[in-house]
C-alpha cells in the first residue's frame, strides 16, 4: 500500500487506525460494536426541530450520547475526491444459504432477520455471519452529494462482536427481486414477527464486484461506532411500488428514514476495483 509524501501525520495515522479496524484481529476498544439496534416504538424521529431529530439522538438517552459526539459516524457522502482507489482490498466473499426469515415493522423501518443459519461473509480473514437486512428511503450515503431513492442495509456480525454491514442503494426502474419476494409482507405486516418462510440471501443482488469501504457507524441510535462499511458501487433498481410500499408502512415521523451525512473527520474511504492484471 503506498501513500503520497503530502499525507500529513494525521491523515496518515487515521489510514493506519482504519487499517487496524479491517485486520481479523482488532487493537482498539471501539472496533468492538454491538448489532443493537433500537427496536420499535422509540423515541426518536428524523424530523428536525421536534427536539427527538437527528442533530438531538445523542440527547435523547445517556447510551445515546456518541449519535452527536463520535467521530466515526456513519452515513457519509462518498466524493469522489477523497477516495483512495485500492486493488489489494479483495473481492467481497459472500457465503450466503437459505434459511427460515421473519419480517417485522419496527416502527422506523421494515426489517428481516434470519432464524437459521443464512451463510455468511468474508473480510480480511474474518467471518461474518448474515444477521438481518433494513431499507431507507431515501438512500442514507450520498454519491458526490446526490442521494438516491432507496438504500438497502445487510447486516452481519463477527464471533467476537463486530459488526459489517453491506450497502446497496436503488433508483427508480425494475423491481427488485427481494422486494417483490417481501411486497405482500412489507404492506400488511405490524410490530409482531411473522414468519416468511424460506428466504434465500442470493435474492440480494449486488450486480458489481466495485464497492467503497471505509469505518463508520449504525445509522440509526445508539449510533454505535466500529462497523465495517461496504457501499456496492453499482446502483440497482426498484419500482416506484415498492419504495412507496416501505415509505407507507413505517410510522409518523419515518415515512423518510435516512439519517443526514456526517462529517468524515479525515477518515480514508477506498474504492475497490479488480486489478486489471
Amino acid at each position: 500500500m503506498k501513500y503520497s509524501c503530502c499525507c500529513s501525520r494525521s491523515t496518515f495515522a487515521l489510514i493506519l487506525i482504519s487499517f487496524l479496524f479491517l485486520s481479523s484481529s482488532c487493537l482498539l476498544p471501539i472496533c468492538i460494536a454491538s448489532s443493537s439496534e433500537v427496536g420499535d416504538e422509540t423515541p426518536f424521529t428524523y424530523i428536525e426541530g421536534t427536539g427527538k431529530g437527528p442533530k438531538e439522538w445523542g440527547n435523547i438517552r445517556p447510551d445515546w450520547k456518541v449519535c452527536n459526539t463520535g467521530k466515526l459516524q456513519s452515513p457519509i457522502d462518498l466524493l469522489d475526491g477523497r477516495v483512495q482507489v485500492m486493488s489489494n482490498l479483495g473481492k467481497l466473499k459472500r457465503d450466503y444459504k437459505v434459511a427460515p426469515a421473519v419480517v417485522k415493522n419496527r416502527g422506523h423501518d421494515i426489517s428481516v432477520r434470519w432464524e437459521g443459519y443464512a451463510g455468511k461473509i468474508n473480510i480480511n480473514e474474518t467471518d461474518y455471519k448474515l444477521i438481518q437486512c433494513h431499507w431507507h428511503s431515501p438512500s442514507e450515503h450520498t454519491f458526490n452529494g446526490s442521494r438516491y431513492k432507496l438504500e438497502l442495509h445487510v447486516v452481519h456480525l463477527s464471533a467476537s462482536g463486530k459488526i459489517a454491514v453491506i450497502g446497496i442503494v436503488y433508483k427508480y426502474g425494475r423491481p427488485d427481486p427481494l422486494l417483490s419476494r417481501l411486497l405482500h409482507h412489507i404492506k400488511t405486516v405490524g410490530k409482531n414477527e411473522r414468519p416468511i418462510g424460506i428466504l434465500n440471501p442470493g435474492d440480494i443482488k449486488f450486480g458489481s464486484r466495485k464497492y467503497y469501504r471505509y469505518i463508520g457507524s449504525l445509522t440509526t441510535p445508539p449510533c454505535t461506532q466500529g462497523v465495517v462499511w461496504t457501499i456496492v458501487k453499482k446502483v440497482r433498481t426498484a419500482s416506484r411500488e415498492q419504495v412507496k410500499a416501505l415509505r407507507d408502512a413505517v410510522h409518523d415521523g419515518y415515512e423518510a428514514n435516512a439519517r443526514p451525512t456526517q462529517a468524515l473527520n479525515v477518515r480514508p474511504v477506498w474504492l475497490y476495483t479488480p486489478s486489471k492484471n
